[in-house]
């Protein structure tokens, strides 16, 4: 068994592709496929699941996962020790699904970096399902998530609990509806609405607070950045948690404000996810607390 060997399959369980990772390595596909090949054949065990659309660690390499990088973060340190200076830099890797997120994850990244001026940081803005799915696979260490009353986290995952807030109607500064207190249901049905695209927690709230009656005007679009725009522009109506909003720069400029949805008792949460094992990383403990330092102010 080599060091390469395992360099080579957590780079292909970054990636989930072969090519992409041997990119990254400067290492030929059939090189790379073959010296795993070579180290499946020495556990005895399969590692990856190969597919057309690209590889993906198996399920018994997702149980061996995380004593390998014990293993390349240990040659990591000896490296250090002994004052090499071709030491890899450390790598964190955060998925977000970017409603509320990025007024916690960019503060926190930039005090992770000025604590390691060396790490190197991947922020991806993903859906929840395909979160959950690369925390389980290890091809993200950390990600940002809401959740509604009632969802469930899966069990290999552990949840930290960042913000909660409640869903709140966005609308434009000069819209009549922002003359009043609160906002009902009836009001948005009879407006222009702007939902989250299906698989985003916010579409599925807004089924649940319509019910099979939806407004007849309905847009859709991916992600909380893009509906806050079409709201500014005047596009339509949206719904969001109240804190992807407080503090948006379109809102500290006058352009969009939120109301309460009269009657509606809904909590969301916002949490951050990692998989449950023996030791958490450093990186993740540090990305943790800072994360955590900055929802409280």
């Amino acid at each position: 068994m080599r060091i390469e060997q395992l360099t080579y399959l957590a780079a292909v369980t970054r990636h989930g592709s072969l090519r992409r990772a041997g990119e990254e390595l400067h290492v030929s596909q059939p090189a790379l496929s073959e010296a795993i090949r070579k180290l499946e054949q020495e556990l005895g065990v399969r590692l990856l699941d190969r597919r057309r659309s690209g590889a993906r660690i198996s399920a018994a390499g997702q149980e061996l996962l995380q004593p390998i990088v014990d293993v390349l973060e240990a040659v990591d340190r000896l490296k250090a020790a002994a004052g090499n200076q071709r030491t890899s830099r450390r790598l964190l890797r955060i998925g977000t699904v970017n409603a509320g997120t990025a007024a916690l994850v960019l503060p926190a990244v930039r005090a992770f970096q000025a604590a390691d001026s060396a790490a190197v940081v991947e922020v991806r803005n993903l859906q929840q399902d395909e979160i959950h799915v690369s925390l389980a696979e290890g091809t993200l260490d950390l990600g940002l998530v809401n959740l509604l009353d009632g969802d469930d986290v899966p069990p290999d995952l552990e949840a930290t609990p960042l913000l909660t807030g409640r869903p709140a109607a966005v609308l434009p500064a000069g819209h009549p509806l922002a003359a009043g207190a609160e906002v009902t249901v009836d009001d948005l049905r009879a407006e222009r609405f702007v939902a989250m695209r299906a698989g985003y927690l916010m579409h599925r709230f807004a089924h649940r607070l319509f019910g099979a009656d939806l407004p007849a005007r309905w847009h859709s679009t991916d992600g909380a950045e893009m509906g806050k725009m079409m709201v500014a522009e005047g596009i339509g109506l949206t719904v969001l948690p109240d804190y992807s909003v407080h503090g948006d720069p379109l809102e500290r400029a006058g352009l969009i404000v939120t109301r309460p949805l009269r009657g509606d008792t809904t909590v969301v949460t916002m949490a951050a996810l990692h998989r449950r094992q023996p030791r958490v990383p450093p990186a993740i403990v540090e990305i943790l607390s800072h994360l955590r330092a900055r929802a409280r102010t």
